[in-house]
């Protein structure tokens, strides 16, 4: 495993073979992929920290969905990457769909996992918030922030028997650099939907069945507009689904690699 940066965006490189670039969402890094690299050991595997999140935090002026867009470009063009699987999660999977659509070239397979066109309306006001809470509280904001998610992210299952998995996504929170959380959540709370008529690879999308950010019918209604894309809904699981889930989320993947690909 090795990590380099690109433009100031950490990113770590593992394994060889096809591509995978995998891309994570609102209070996540790399490590939210760890889960499965099982599934993922005969790949290269690019995981980058968005710009605003985990060892990319050193990064200047506004973010919005279009510049992580363009930041997976250049990252991709910098290792030489050009043709990718692409795996996503929650605010990674809208910039997933935003690069099936500008380089469709680029994007062999998406693998979606929480995924989401856009928030909706009524999320976005309190995506501000969250980000105004951060900026102006700091380290103590990001604790109340992350206990917030915990509760409302994550399944009553994951809460009640599953502490590990609970601790790893409150320190993924807690631990994120304030203001770049901030301009992160301003970068969510403007998102826009691409096009999911236009996207014409192989597509899977994973939810839970307690996924308030990205609910099953929802998905589903995504997926009634992507030809030929698999919806899974996990049971018992809420938004963190790698994390939350790791065993049925490798098995749902290794299906679509083998099925479809």
């Amino acid at each position: 495993m090795a990590t380099q940066f690109v433009e100031r965006m950490a990113v770590e490189t593992d394994g060889s073979g096809d591509d995978v670039l995998l891309i994570h969402g609102l209070g996540g890094t790399s490590n939210v992929w760890m889960p499965l690299m099982p599934t993922l050991m005969r790949h290269r595997t690019v995981r980058p920290d968005l710009p605003g999140s985990g060892r990319s935090s050193r990064v200047e002026g506004p973010l919005t969905i279009d510049r992580f867009v363009q930041a997976m470009l250049r990252v991709c063009a910098a290792l030489h990457v050009e043709r990718t699987h692409v795996v996503a999660h929650s605010m990674g999977t809208i910039v997933a769909f935003h690069l099936a659509n500008v380089a469709p070239q680029l994007v062999r397979s998406l693998a979606l996992f929480g995924p989401l066109l856009s928030p909706p309306d009524a999320a976005r006001p309190g995506l501000k918030a969250r980000g105004e809470k951060a900026r102006s509280e700091g380290e103590a904001g990001m604790q109340a922030i992350a206990d917030g998610i915990v509760q409302a992210a994550t399944s009553s299952e994951t809460r009640a028997r599953q502490p590990a998995a609970v601790a790893m996504v409150r320190e993924s929170v807690m631990r994120q650099c304030a203001d770049g959380y901030a301009r992160s959540c301003d970068a969510l709370a403007g998102a826009r939907p691409a096009d999911p008529n236009l996207i014409t690879c192989p597509t899977l999308m994973v939810t839970g069945d307690e996924d308030a950010i990205a609910p099953p019918q929802a998905v589903r209604l995504i997926g009634e507009r992507i030809a030929g894309a698999r919806v899974e809904v996990l049971p018992r699981c809420g938004h963190w689904t790698t994390i939350e889930k790791p065993s049925e989320c490798n098995d749902a993947l290794k299906r679509f690699y083998t099925r479809r690909l």
